[in-house]
């Protein structure tokens, strides 16, 4: 198999810079919000919630600008969006700048992932695209990692803010380097959103449900229980993510997705029933880390099926679906987690997790059933058509 070209590395690196500087923000925010600008708890969750407002909206605008004026546009577009929320962090006008700054920085994140997706599959051998997805899932996942401990580090919310203006413009030299892989042809194609991705976007977003059970309230779930791992449980849970999107991201293209889809559901539904239990701090964070396992699969096992099954001018409006409706659930899940750990304790919502699980794998079949790639059917419609020109 071929090796993948310096070009997508680049893109992966580029993708990794723009989400070390998103991520640089998040620790700091929410303090200076708060202590700085002597703002109360209901700004802070505004200030915080809309940027995934945005995010979510923006990628269903992402996907077809991106597919229309090409990757590199729709990438270098994300990137100095976020290198100009930036700035606005650094301005000096309270939290309305702030709140400009969170809009601009959530529309760069969506053209960022968005484009960055399908110019990678798009770069990547065509045998090889699962695992193209996978080390993207690495960049992004290594980026919202080591973002939040360089801003912690970095000591201010202003060098965290500088740290985002600064980390994208690399990124943004660099692609100018990179060939767009989007033909002419794909440019012209109409506003759209490809309703193929919908149902494998609703099976990401219920593999996802879990997501608020494992960042907002794993550490209060574990402690109440009397085992004070939460905070290592969660580190397990997204090192084994970050290691096996890059390691094992490959899989799908190898064993199958069906057999990695249903081998994650399995592992994540372990998982998060042994965390249900709040078991000894040992077995907390094993069963943490298996979670981690499981949650690396489903993503690069139904992207890349979609993606290789869409057509070129609608992958960029394809990972738009998906990811939007990863937010979507993700949203509707932190709502409904808070009131039932309100009302039954934290233990349910790990259950509903399991249950949103169980209804991935009942439609996952269907999303990865096998189709001919549609390389063959528009080289085949090209042979009939060449056949049929007068000598």
């Amino acid at each position: 198999m071929s090796s993948f070209p310096i070009q997508f590395w680049i893109v992966i690196a580029s993708t990794f810079l723009g989400f070390v500087g998103i991520g640089a923000i998040v620790p700091v925010l929410g303090p200076h919000v708060k202590d700085d600008l002597h703002q109360t708890d209901v700004m802070v969750g505004v200030v915080l919630g809309i940027f995934s407002i945005v995010a979510l909206t923006s990628r269903l605008i992402a996907g077809p600008v991106t597919d229309r004026r090409g990757r590199r546009v729709g990438l270098m577009s994300g990137l100095a969006c976020c290198s100009l929320s930036g700035l606005l962090y650094l301005a000096p006008f309270g939290v309305s700048t702030i709140l400009a700054a969170r809009v601009l920085q959530g529309l760069g994140e969506a053209f960022l992932f968005v484009s960055a997706a399908a110019w990678s599959v798009e770069l990547s051998p065509k045998d090889r695209r699962a695992q193209a997805l996978g080390y993207l899932g690495a960049g992004v996942w290594g980026g919202m990692a080591a973002g939040p401990a360089i801003g912690s580090m970095l000591g201010s919310f202003s060098n965290a803010a500088l740290l985002l203006t600064l980390s994208p413009l690399p990124a943004i030299w660099a692609l100018r380097r990179v060939p767009d892989t989007l033909e002419h042809g794909s440019q012209k194609r109409s506003f759209s959103i490809p309703r193929a991705a919908l149902l494998p976007g609703i099976t990401l977003g219920l593999v996802n449900i879990h997501y608020p059970a494992m960042s907002g309230f794993l550490v209060l779930h574990l402690t109440k229980r009397g085992a004070m791992v939460g905070g290592q449980a969660f580190s397990a849970y997204a090192i084994v993510i970050l290691t096996c999107r890059f390691f094992l991201g490959g899989l799908p293209d190898r064993v199958g997705p069906r057999v990695t889809l249903y081998s994650g559901l399995v592992a994540m539904a372990c998982g998060l029933g042994i965390l249900s239990t709040a078991p000894a701090p040992w077995i907390a964070v094993g069963a943490a880390a298996l979670t981690g396992l499981g949650f690396s699969l489903p993503w690069p096992s139904i992207a890349a099926t979609v993606l290789n099954q869409a057509p070129e001018g609608e992958r960029a409006s394809s990972v738009g679906v998906l990811t939007a409706c990863v937010d979507l659930f993700v949203g509707l899940a932190s709502l409904a987690d808070g009131t039932i750990a309100e009302h039954f304790g934290y233990a349910p919502i790990y259950w509903v997790a399991i249950v949103g699980i169980c209804v991935a794998a009942s439609i996952g079949w269907m999303v990865t059933r096998p189709h001919p790639p549609l390389e063959h059917h528009e080289e085949e419609f090209a042979e009939v058509c060449v056949g049929e020109l007068p000598e």
